[in-house]
C-alpha cells in the first residue's frame, strides 16, 4: 500500500498528512450526514411507501437507533480489529444500505436500510481515535479539531442539501447522490489510510465488559460525558425546534429553512481555532466560554424571535453551534490524553453513547418545549442548560483544587 500520505516522525512512525487528515474529515462529514438526509423529507418518503403520517417520524428514529447501537457495539471493535479493515467495511455496508433506500418500494426495506445505515455511520467514531494514534500529543487537539469540524459540517449541510436536491430531483435521488459520495470516500480512504492494528488481546466480549472500568477509572471522560450530553441535548433541541418557529412564526419555506440552517454550519469554524487553544493548555477556559455561549446565546434568541431577526438568529445559531462544537473538540483531546491508547475506542464508544443519548432527549425536549410554551420556552429551557453546565463546570474546578489534580 501507499505510504506517501503519510509523513515519517522523528520515531520512525508515520504521522498523518494533511492530505489524510482532510480525507479522514470528509469521511466523518459524510458518513454522519447520512443520519439526516431522511429528516426533512419524511413527509415526501411516507406517503409514497404507505407510512401514516403518524409514523413517518420512525424513519429518523429507527436511523438514530442504529447509530445508537453501533456506537456502543462497532465503535469499541476499534480496540481489537485492524482499523483500516473496519472503516473499509463499514463504508461498503453503507453503500449496499443506502442503495437500498434509494430503491426501496415497501416501509420494510426502508426501516432495515434504515437501520444498517445508522450502525456504518459510526464509522466516523473509529475514524476519529485511529487518527489520534498517529498524532504526537502536541498536535492532537488540532487535529481533532479539525476532524470535528468535517462532523459538524455533515451534520449541518445535511438538512439544506437533502431539501435543494429532493425539490430538483425528488426524495430518492438525495440517497443516490450520497452513494456517489460514499464510493469517492471509499476509495479514497482505501488509496490514503495506513493500516491500524490494536495491540490489545482481549476479546470482544471482555472489550465491552472493561467499559464500565473505564469509566470508573477515568474522572475526565466522566465529567466531559456530562458537558457534552448536556452541549448536545441543547444542540438537537435548537434544531428540532427552531424549523417549526422559523416557518409558524416567521413564514419560511423548506428552502428558507434550509438556508437558515446553512448558518448553523458555519460553528464548524470554530473547531481548528478550539484545538490549537486546547494544545496551548487552554481547554479549561475554553470550555466555561462555551457554556457561556451556549446559555447564553439561547437566552438571546428569545429576544431575536421576538423582534423578529433573521440575522440575528442566524448569527446567534452560529455562535451556539461554534460553543457546542468547540467544547466537543477539548473534551475529546481531553478524554484520549488521559486514556491508553489500547483503550481510546472504548472511551470514545462510552463518551459518544452517552452524548447520543443527550441528544436524543434534546430533540425530544425541543418538541416538548416548543409545543407548550412557543419558542421563548425552548430559549428559556436552553438558558437553563447552560446555568446548569457553568454550576457542574465550578464544580469540577472545586474537586479539582481540592485534590491537586493535574489537567
Amino acid at each position: 500500500m501507499d505510504q506517501k500520505p503519510n509523513e515519517p516522525a522523528k520515531d520512525g512512525v508515520l504521522e498523518p498528512s494533511a492530505l489524510l487528515v482532510t480525507i479522514v474529515a470528509t469521511a466523518i462529514g459524510v458518513l454522519v450526514a447520512n443520519l439526516y438526509y431522511a429528516q426533512p423529507l419524511v413527509g415526501f418518503i411516507g406517503p409514497e411507501l404507505g407510512i401514516d403520517d403518524r409514523l413517518a417520524g420512525a424513519i429518523t428514529s429507527v436511523t438514530q437507533v442504529g447509530y445508537g447501537a453501533g456506537l456502543f457495539l462497532l465503535v469499541s471493535l476499534g480496540d481489537i480489529v485492524e482499523n483500516r479493515k473496519l472503516v473499509l467495511t463499514t463504508l461498503l455496508l453503507t453503500i449496499f444500505a443506502l442503495i437500498g433506500l434509494a430503491t426501496s418500494t415497501a416501509a420494510s426495506t426502508l426501516f432495515l436500510a434504515c437501520f444498517v445505515v445508522g450502525i456504518c455511520a459510526t464509522g466516523a467514531q473509529v475514524l476519529i481515535p485511529f487518527v489520534t494514534h498517529l498524532v504526537p500529543p502536541e498536535r492532537r487537539g488540532r487535529t481533532v479539531g479539525n476532524l470535528m469540524a468535517g462532523l459538524l459540517t455533515g451534520i449541518m449541510l445535511a438538512r439544506p442539501v437533502a431539501l435543494f436536491v429532493s425539490a430538483a430531483f425528488g426524495w430518492r435521488a438525495v440517497f443516490w447522490f450520497s452513494v456517489v459520495l460514499m464510493l469517492g470516500i471509499f476509495l479514497a480512504l482505501f488509496r490514503v489510510m495506513p493500516k491500524h492494528a490494536p495491540h490489545g488481546k482481549s476479546s470482544y466480549r471482555q472489550i465491552l465488559a472493561s467499559m464500565a472500568g473505564l469509566w470508573i477509572q477515568l474522572p475526565a471522560l466522566r465529567w466531559r460525558s456530562a458537558y457534552q450530553f448536556l452541549m448536545f441535548g441543547a444542540f438537537n433541541m435548537f434544531w428540532t425546534a427552531a424549523p417549526l418557529m422559523l416557518t409558524d412564526h416567521l413564514g419560511l419555506t423548506q428552502r428558507g429553512v434550509g438556508l437558515f440552517a446553512l448558518a448553523g454550519a458555519g460553528g464548524a469554524l470554530s473547531a481548528p481555532l478550539a484545538g490549537r487553544l486546547a494544545d496551548r493548555g487552554h481547554s479549561m477556559p475554553l470550555t466555561l466560554i462555551c457554556m457561556v455561549l451556549v446559555g447564553a446565546g439561547f437566552l438571546a434568541t428569545g429576544w431575536a424571535a421576538a423582534v423578529p431577526t433573521i440575522i440575528g438568529l442566524a448569527v446567534l445559531a452560529f455562535l451556539i453551534d461554534a460553543g457546542i462544537q468547540a467544547n466537543q473538540v477539548a473534551s475529546q483531546r481531553i478524554i484520549f490524553s488521559a486514556a491508553a491508547p489500547d483503550s481510546r475506542g472504548r472511551v470514545n464508544a462510552i463518551y459518544m453513547t452517552i452524548t447520543f443519548i443527550g441528544g436524543a432527549i434534546g430533540s425530544l425536549l425541543g418538541t416538548i418545549t416548543y409545543h407548550w410554551g412557543g419558542w421563548t420556552a425552548s430559549a428559556v429551557t436552553g438558558g437553563v442548560i447552560g446555568l446548569l453546565l457553568v454550576i457542574l463546570f465550578w464544580i469540577e474546578r472545586r474537586l479539582l483544587r481540592r485534590t491537586h489534580a493535574p489537567r
